[in-house]
C-alpha cells in the first residue's frame, strides 16, 4: 500500500485534495468523494507510469 501526503480544503463550494507528491488533483462535493476522486486519479497515473517509462515521477522538495 502507498502512502501519500494530500492538501484537502473547502474552495467556492467544491472540495479539493492535492497530492503532495505526485501533483495530481482531485475535486468533489464532499470530502469522500474528493478523496474518491484523488484515489482513481492516482491509481491512472501509476498505471500509465508502468507502461511508459519516460515519465517523469519523483517527490518534489518544497
Amino acid at each position: 500500500m502507498n502512502f501519500y501526503t494530500t492538501v484537502l480544503r473547502n474552495s467556492a463550494g467544491y472540495w479539493v485534495a492535492l497530492c503532495l507528491e505526485n501533483g495530481l488533483v482531485g475535486q468533489g462535493i464532499n470530502p469522500e468523494a474528493t478523496i474518491k476522486q484523488l484515489n482513481e486519479a492516482i491509481a491512472s497515473f501509476l498505471e500509465v507510469y508502468k507502461i511508459e517509462p519516460d515519465i517523469y515521477h519523483a517527490s518534489l522538495t518544497i
